[in-house]
């Protein structure tokens, strides 16, 4: 009975033995997070060179909460999946709508947050939304962001509008600022990125929403269920968490 009580012993200490290194393994883990530098107000770099947005700020209590460390790093968005089954980076935590298309390659978290498309225009421009996507005009969005997808299935390829009517730019900002100076004549993106335009008192307006029914989720490698798990549970525990509400009048508040 003796010997049969030391190896039960021995057993339970070799188990919490594993466990607690298993524990140091996660705490001591830092993942990379992939960010789209100019997708204010979600994801950006401030003026100090430094990653900010709501996810940012997300993603870092996920890290703290869960016991993890979390690194950002701007990256190509029409690169950024590519980048993430590479390797090199671990997640991307940077408004990505899931789609169908997306997930034949990657995994997504529960959603945070949902969206539709907005078109905008020049605040002193007289186009309507189905004479802006519709005619002799010129629409710009992001490269590889879901309003490209969106146009090139539904107008591109229909042959409502030319090809040579879109154009693609790196960033939406970049967008923006030629529909401002005459160059393009609207522009679509996610509603937060337009209204977030706005609000920083750009000279545009929206003529029109398209409802798409967006949710964004944290992007993960299919094999990577056991983050995917992680960031589920920190997405739950933020959200019932005062931090959410207070980040949310942050981003998205009239300031």
């Amino acid at each position: 009975m003796r010997n049969k009580g030391l190896i039960i012993i021995a057993i339970v200490s070799l188990l919490v033995f594993f466990l607690i290194s298993s524990a140091n393994v996660f705490a001591n883990k830092v993942y990379i997070n992939g960010i789209d530098a100019d997708y204010p107000p979600f994801a950006y770099v401030d003026e100090k060179g430094n990653p900010a947005g709501f996810d940012v700020e997300c993603l870092n209590w996920i890290a703290k909460e869960m016991g993890f460390e979390v690194k950002h790093q701007p990256t190509a968005w029409d690169g950024i999946v590519s980048s993430l089954l590479a390797k090199k980076i671990d997640m991307v935590y940077s408004g990505m709508s899931i789609t169908p298309e997306r997930l034949e390659k990657v995994d997504f978290t529960i959603p945070y947050w949902e969206i539709d498309q907005a078109l905008c225009v020049r605040k002193d421009s007289d186009l309507n939304i189905i004479a802006a996507l519709c005619g002799d005009y010129v629409v710009g969005t992001q490269r590889g962001c879901t309003a490209a997808m969106w146009i090139e299935d539904y107008l591109v390829n229909t042959g409502i509008l030319a090809k040579d009517n879109l154009k693609l730019y790196e960033g939406f900002s970049l967008a923006v600022q030629d529909l401002v100076n005459g160059r393009i004549d609207s522009a679509m993106m996610d509603d937060v990125m337009v209204e977030d335009a706005i609000r920083k008192e750009q000279p545009v307006k929206i003529v029109g929403i398209i409802k798409t029914g967006e949710a964004y989720g944290i992007a993960v490698r299919k094999e990577d269920q056991e983050l995917k798990e992680i960031l589920n549970e920190g997405i739950e525990k933020l959200k019932k968490s005062d931090v959410w509400d207070e980040l949310i009048i942050k981003y998205f508040s009239e300031q």
